[in-house]
């Protein structure tokens, strides 16, 4: 597997072509798919200084400032996705401070190293898929005929039986592959440890728990369970068996705890909830939240099960929309560490109309090839996409903005009673216009009260 510094230096993406990337899934925001795209090169550019510069460059964080619905989430996820960065979301607001019970910062850095330690372990996973279903392949064929042995006291199996029971072996080898023994039954062993306690959870103690059992793991006897499964099932189990045993974990975290430093994203959403300085007696402040952030965000040495991990080097997307506080009520010292700081644009109808219908998973798409799995073909004119993302734009305008989230909802009222039944009706086709759209939503969209509790 290539380590992460080769990686960037041949598959790393220009930000223009960053930007063409992010067009195929999100509408618009501009100048925030430019601020991620730069960032994103910078560590590339990052990458290729000499070493003792590379240390002292720090990742350029981002503030994305902007309502719910408009992007912000989708454009750092779609980001990790482009450069397979192990990527974190998580609200802000879940945080509390040093000496509360709830969630400590840190579990941020301990969440991130999970999923990059599973994110590697699923590329090594699949690197030896191929060796392992023929490892698999053979266990299963000595369940379904068991090797010959010797006996006590007997003499061992003649060449005869040898080949006898070799030319057997082949000829299940043979049924197996062509799926005729998909639906017999074998008796499959497998270990399950005993934990002969429990920890009575309350809010942060789940991870105490889970952290606990993993140490007395190894000290805590195995017992094995006998259970009878198809043989699909079975080569499944024993095909993840396998690969667990040809993948090596030290290689795994050693490269996944790499790739957490030099490339991890988190994006903190909903930072504008802890933005704000008062605190009214012995609860939760805002600001202490921020100044226990503060240090992993500046860079600091986070301990895990798998080692300690920098977080020097991670990219921080913060987002919030900012309607009742502003960036600057944060603390100076986290303003500090996000110095850029972009504006996404609300979304009107025009926008809704290309969200319909431009990007690869576009909602109109969707729901077309959710209703072609029961043969129901259904097709969309133009007018009543413009007759939807016009009752989208105005249920925005006179209730609360939801961005795009509400074209989410507007459809699935819309489709409600051909979804419903779609499996009576299998072969037919249906058109939505314009004037079905009205029929089907006006009287909702003209009680503001209706709207507001149904849209």
């Amino acid at each position: 597997m290539l380590n992460i510094l080769e990686v960037f230096l041949k598959d790393s993406l220009t930000p223009r072509q960053v930007v063409e990337e992010l067009d195929k899934y999100v509408i618009g925001q501009h100048k925030a798919k430019r601020a991620v795209a730069i960032a994103l090169r910078n560590r590339w550019r990052r990458q290729r200084l000499p070493e003792d510069l590379r240390d002292e460059v720090m990742p350029k964080n981002i503030i994305m400032i902007g309502p719910t619905g408009v992007g912000k989430t989708e454009i750092a996820r779609r980001l990790a996705k482009l450069v397979q960065a192990p990527f974190l979301k998580i609200e802000a607001s879940k945080f509390t401070e040093v000496g509360y019970v709830g969630r400590d910062v840190e579990s941020i850095i301990r969440d991130l190293t999970e999923i990059g330690i599973n994110m590697v372990k699923t590329e090594m996973s699949e690197q030896v898929q191929e060796k392992a279903a023929a490892l698999a392949e053979e266990r299963l064929l000595d369940l379904l005929l068991p090797p010959l042995r010797t006996a006590s006291g007997h003499e061992a199996p003649t060449t005869e039986q040898q080949e006898q029971h070799s030319s057997t072996r082949e000829k299940l080898r043979q049924q197996f592959r062509e799926g005729k023994l998909d639906e017999r039954m074998v008796e499959l062993e497998q270990k399950e440890k005993v934990m002969p306690f429990g920890i009575i959870s309350n809010v942060g103690m789940e991870e105490i728990e889970m952290n606990l059992k993993e140490m007395l793991g190894g000290l805590l006897p195995e017992k094995t369970k006998r259970r009878k499964i198809k043989v699909t099932d079975a080569l499944r189990l024993l095909v993840q068996e396998e690969a667990a045993k040809l993948i090596d974990m030290d290689k795994v975290i050693k490269e996944a705890l790499q790739r957490i430093e030099q490339s991890g994203i988190v994006f903190l959403d909903e930072i504008d909830k802890i933005a704000g300085r008062e605190s009214h007696g012995p609860d939760v402040s805002r600001q202490g939240v921020q100044r226990d952030l503060l240090p992993i965000v500046e860079g600091s040495t986070i301990t895990t099960k798998y080692g300690p991990v920098k977080t020097d080097h991670i990219l921080f997307i913060a987002a919030g929309a900012f309607h009742v506080s502003k960036p600057s009520d944060l603390i100076p010292e986290l303003q500090g560490r996000f110095p850029i700081r972009v504006e996404l644009d609300s979304l009107g109808k025009a926008e809704f109309i290309r969200i319909l219908t431009e990007p690869r998973n576009a909602l109109i798409k969707q729901q077309v090839g959710l209703l072609a799995t029961e043969k129901v073909s259904i097709s969309f004119s133009d007018d009543s996409i413009e007759e939807i993302a016009d009752i989208a734009a105005s249920v925005n305008e006179r209730t609360e903005n939801i961005g795009a989230r509400r074209l989410h909802t507007i459809l699935e009222r819309l489709l409600d009673e051909i979804s419903f039944d779609a499996p009576e009706k299998s072969g037919s086709k249906v058109t939505i216009d314009a004037s079905y759209v009205r029929e089907r939503l006006t009287d909702i969209v003209k009680s503001e009260d209706l709207s507001r509790y149904i849209l």
